[in-house]
């Protein structure tokens, strides 16, 4: 699959990354985060293409975007909205491509609401505590796949 489109979706508040909580978030901005994602995905032959918004409606407009414009997977980081999104668990089913969601930190060792996502009910995996190289992993998993 040479130049597959990939969305990355950050939900709220990821826009404050490298300034929020960066004991439990890191360091790094969202944009030294989607600039790794650009670099690897290039040198891969592939597109990624990112958007934050602290907007549900936003990212479900994304998603159903997606389902036309020959994205072939998402990589998502609901942040707070993957504890209460139904919406955005609707619109990812109704994307036929592939979906993996991301989590900087380890949501299992935080607060028991972190516990339940509502998009793990469609993702097709589930990576949470690896800080910006989820991101990475993500991208990496949906690459090697597609090479298989």
């Amino acid at each position: 699959m040479s130049q597959a489109k990939v969305l990355v979706l950050h939900g709220p508040n990821l826009n404050l990354l490298g300034t929020r909580e960066p004991e439990i978030y890191g360091h790094e901005t969202l944009d030294d985060i989607n600039n790794l994602l650009y670099e690897k995905a290039a040198f891969n032959g592939w597109e990624v293409k990112a958007l934050q918004s602290n907007h549900e409606g936003a990212l479900i407009d994304a998603i159903h975007a997606a389902r036309l414009d020959g994205t072939a997977a998402i990589i998502i980081n609901p942040a707070a909205f993957t504890h209460t999104s139904v919406a955005i668990l609707d619109a990812l089913n109704a994307f036929d491509g592939k979906v993996i969601e991301v989590h900087l930190s380890n949501v299992h060792k935080r607060e028991s609401f972190r516990h339940h996502s509502y998009v793990s009910l469609r993702a097709d995996g589930v990576i949470a505590g690896l800080g910006s190289q989820g991101y990475l992993a993500a991208l990496d998993a949906l690459i090697k796949a597609a090479d298989a």
